[in-house]
């Protein structure tokens, strides 16, 4: 789509040669002589890009400037001046015009100036959309109670600096919570570092934590940060707390307890300033009790407990939850959000769900590649206690296995390629002909078969 560009001057002349020099370049342009005509065009429809002489009858261009700018429209704004200094340039740029050229006008710099104004317009639209998209990745969704209270709970926590200390069975969205105390609070400015304290070995979880020195050990080539020193200013998430080592956590609660300290092999004290926030899917009163987790960092952890809970106990929250998946699904592989019938969602909330949220969010996105039609029945899934469709261990021999793999894995890949078997079959690096064999063997229903 060709960009707009407004080009708003008094002098007849003036808009002509610069909307021949634009048109000539492929934009498209609209003109105005008034600043008032020209507010009036971008409430109607904004450009993409405002040429703006400083000088007009009755309401000049910083007046027009400042209109501009209170719209919150973020289009870029270049003035032009023909009695241009350096007071009017310096107030224009304060003001929020991106350049300010004097006339009698470069034609190549006004191109120039153009074309890096747009694009640094741009650029801040996309870097606008990822956070949009961020928000919308980290959100809660269900409206059933124990939804909004945890809400709630989240919005009441995220308003201090206390840890906290989040319990949940596994895949549950421990982690969500963990991000959305981050986003909501007073820090969300300021790194978010998670640690994974199950993933990392017993070996490496201090110098993951703390740091190293060069040297240090075998294997320390160079100096490294580490998480709590990353995370100065911000958040430092904890997952997994349960599984970390006894003498790991007494070094992390001198860390709690002091917000001090060294690098591995280091002997200078590191001050940090970091809100810890832990999760486990643990019973840590348990682990206290059988002296594998520390009673005095399970108190200094656990200040503001939230618990997170299991898919099975708010599954009227299912069809929300199906439904943004769904969307998210489709806007991940550039494709039109399928549906889901109201038997599909039955069949789904008679699950127990023992994966939770993931499990969930996994079996939607397996179903939205794997259904060729735009509508998703509850034919397209089988649910008795586990997913059959995914689960290769429950099939009685090898070959029947390997063959439901491989036709998952060929169903897979069609989609992500929009069904087109020419550019399937060069990267699944098989022959074309092949590939059709496997297709019409295994009943793949294409729809394109013949790409």
């Amino acid at each position: 789509m060709q960009p707009v560009v407004l080009i708003v001057d008094d002098e007849e002349g003036i808009r002509e040669s610069l909307s021949g020099i634009f048109e000539d370049e492929g934009y498209s342009v609209v003109t105005a002589e008034t600043g008032e005509k020209a507010l009036g065009i971008v409430r109607e429809q904004p450009p993409d890009l405002v040429l703006l002489d400083v000088w007009l009858p009755e309401m000049d261009g910083l007046q027009a400037l400042q209109e501009l700018n209170s719209s919150k429209r973020e289009i870029p704004v270049i003035m032009i001046s023909g009695h241009g200094n350096i007071e009017v340039a310096v107030k224009a740029t304060k003001m929020g015009a991106y350049d300010f050229l004097e006339k009698p006008l470069s034609l190549e710099r006004v191109l120039l100036s153009s074309k890096r104004a747009l694009e640094r317009s741009a650029l801040r639209r996309e870097n606008r959309d990822l956070r949009e998209d961020l928000g919308r990745k980290w959100r809660l969704i269900g409206e059933s109670p124990l939804m909004k209270g945890l809400q709630a709970q989240i919005g009441m926590a995220a308003q201090s600096n206390s840890r906290v200390l989040i319990t949940g069975e596994s895949g549950s969205g421990k982690e969500l919570v963990a991000r959305l105390l981050h986003g909501m609070g007073s820090r969300d400015e300021k790194p978010f570092i998670e640690v994974n304290c199950a993933a990392i070995p017993y070996e490496l979880i201090e110098s993951e934590l703390f740091g190293h020195e060069k040297g240090s050990f075998t294997g320390a080539f160079e100096k490294k940060k580490g998480k709590f020193e990353l995370a100065d200013g911000g958040t430092l998430f904890l997952d997994e707390i349960g599984d970390m080592s006894l003498q790991t956590q007494a070094k992390v609660l001198r860390v709690l307890e002091t917000q001090e300290f060294q690098r591995v092999g280091g002997n200078v004290n590191i001050k940090v300033d970091v809100r810890i926030i832990a999760a486990t899917n643990k019973n840590l009163t348990e682990e206290v009790r059988r002296d594998t987790f520390r009673e005095d960092l399970f108190f200094r952890l656990n200040v503001i407990p939230i618990t997170v809970p299991a898919l099975r106990e708010h599954k009227e929250d299912i069809p929300a939850l199906v439904e943004y998946f769904l969307r998210s699904v489709a806007i991940e592989y550039g494709q039109a959000p399928k549906k889901m019938t109201p038997e599909a969602i039955s069949s789904l909330q008679s699950h127990d769900w023992p994966g939770n949220i993931r499990e969930l969010k996994n079996l939607v996105e397996r179903l939205v590649i794997m259904t060729p039609s735009s509508t998703i029945d509850a034919k397209d899934f089988l649910l008795t206690g586990k997913n059959e469709g995914s689960d290769y261990f429950t099939y009685q021999n090898l070959k029947e296995a390997r063959e439901a793999f491989e036709k998952d894995f060929i169903l897979k890949k069609l989609a992500e390629n929009n069904w087109n078997i020419s550019r399937t079959a060069e990267i699944l690096d098989i022959e074309r002909s092949n590939l059709h064999r496997k297709i019409k063997a295994y009943g793949i229903q294409t729809g394109e078969s013949e790409k």
